[in-house]
């Protein structure tokens, strides 16, 4: 694994849609998102629903999304994300050093991509995999019964998959919209281990007796998602909590980030962004909710801050590219120092997923892939069941 530093200037433009009406109205999305048709996705999965966007190839950050909108059933488009990318992947190993930035160049070390890692789909320059495939159970009801009253529906996704090679690692990094309108982020970290020699303390014996261990090393992986539903104006981040642990009754208490915010994972807690003045039919506020339990929640010490938190919200600044080596000279260099109390009136929210990679046999070259990532889920974007909305 290496860090390379050499960062150019990217400013994504904001989105401008009008907000949602109260009524169902036509789908406006005849309009195809602004980038060539290279870069432009425009799918409709099986059950009606529609993903729109634009993907680059950036040098540093690698895959880039934007102008992210979803159209449910039956429904108007509703822009999701002016932005979304990796931010950071941070590895450092258990004895202490090494300590890798990953993320520096992602753009040159693309893996092109063959058919064969694009099964059913579409590679675009070679750089992209554009496809969709099953996700399992939609839902599942039993007619009690009744077999007239029995109802059950397989789930689609559409895959947006790009691939890098960094040292010995080979980084799979995926952006999943399901027909829900959930959206998945993660990144699966195959290729070959490190091949480095630890003591059995750092370590897990691989190979042929208890010669060589192989060393633990942890993958924090950051995204930056710079949300926008239906124009950056008024999206607000609040928090959620249901404390009552050990009692039989649990409250719900709601704190809304009005400034910016470093946030930790626990049970029970979970975000949503939120624009209060675009409602569904029932007049509910159309939100994206974030679940980030998934997380080994790696602490790193006093010169690796940005490892003390989950989830942060900073206010939007296009310098603020990466969670940490940031090189853009009129920023902060790590996402901890973003969050210095500025009031948020556009948000950005960055995610950071751990994963403790404890080496086994099972690894040999070459590794079967780990994932590790979160899930972004529609809260009151529609007022029924998206399979069944009209």
């Amino acid at each position: 694994m290496f860090l390379q530093l050499a960062l150019a200037a990217f400013v994504v433009a904001a989105a401008s849609v009008t907000p949602l009406p109260d009524a169902p109205a036509p789908a406006a999305a005849e309009t195809p998102p602004p980038c060539g048709s290279d870069h432009r996705v425009d799918q409709t999965l099986t059950n009606g629903a529609r993903w729109q966007m634009c993907w680059e190839m950036r040098t540093i950050e690698g895959l880039t999304l934007s102008r992210v909108t979803y159209t449910p059933k039956g429904g108007v488009p509703v822009s999701v994300l002016r932005s979304a990318a990796l931010a950071q992947i941070h590895v450092p190993y258990d004895s202490g050093e090494p300590r890798y930035h990953d993320i520096g160049s992602l753009g040159s070390a693309v893996i092109p991509l063959t058919d064969g890692d694009c099964p059913g789909g579409e590679r675009r320059l070679d750089q992209v995999c554009v496809t969709t495939r099953p996700r399992g159970h939609a839902y599942l009801k039993d007619g009690f019964g009744d077999p007239g009253q029995r109802r059950s529906l397989q789930g689609r996704e559409l895959v947006m998959l790009s691939a890098y090679q960094v040292g010995w690692y080979a980084y799979v990094a995926e952006f999943v919209f399901g027909d829900d309108g959930s959206i998945t982020p993660r990144v699966g970290a195959t290729g070959s281990l490190a091949g480095t020699t630890t003591s059995p303390e750092y370590g897990w014996p691989i190979g042929v007796g208890r010669k060589h261990f192989e060393e633990s090393h942890s993958h924090n992986v950051f995204w930056r998602l710079d949300f926008d539903i239906q124009g950056k104006s008024r999206d607000v981040v609040e928090q959620y909590d249901f404390p009552g642990n050990k009692t039989k009754k649990r409250t719900l208490e709601k704190t809304v980030l009005t400034r910016e915010t470093a946030a930790r994972s626990r049970p029970t807690r979970w975000w949503r962004v939120v624009d209060p003045e675009v409602r569904n039919t029932d007049r509910h506020p159309v939100s994206w909710e974030i679940n980030n339990t998934d997380t080994a929640q790696y602490r790193g010490p006093a010169d690796e801050r940005f490892t003390r938190a989950d989830l942060y919200v900073t206010q939007y600044k296009a310098c603020e590219r990466l969670a940490t080596y940031n090189a853009e000279p009129r920023c902060a260099e790590s996402v901890d120092r973003y969050t210095d109390g500025e009031k948020v009136r556009d948000p950005v929210v960055w995610v950071n997923v751990g994963f403790h990679h404890v080496p086994r046999d099972e690894d040999a070259d070459p590794m079967p892939v780990h994932w590790q990532g979160f899930r972004i889920t529609p809260r009151d974007v529609t007022a029924t069941n998206p399979y069944r909305a009209e």
